[in-house]
């Protein structure tokens, strides 16, 4: 009983941190493109995208600081 405790306990890498740092990934690589747009920038779009990264910036350096 006490070992399955502390399995339960140690956390370690779930299937969905993966699909948080992809998001994340994606999040960026979208950021970077609205940033370079050229002809005319949607400024919406980047503050959004910039909210959005900040977000999952921070919680991925939680999750892998404190549950990895």
């Amino acid at each position: 009983m006490f070992l399955a405790e502390e399995a339960a306990k140690a956390g370690g890498i779930d299937p969905f941190d993966w699909f948080m740092l992809a998001f994340t990934v994606i999040i960026l690589i979208g950021f970077v493109r609205l940033i370079t747009a050229r002809p005319r920038k949607n400024y919406f779009a980047i503050g959004f995208a910039a909210v959005a990264l900040a977000l999952f910036l921070f919680i991925d350096f939680v999750m892998i600081t404190k549950f990895w």
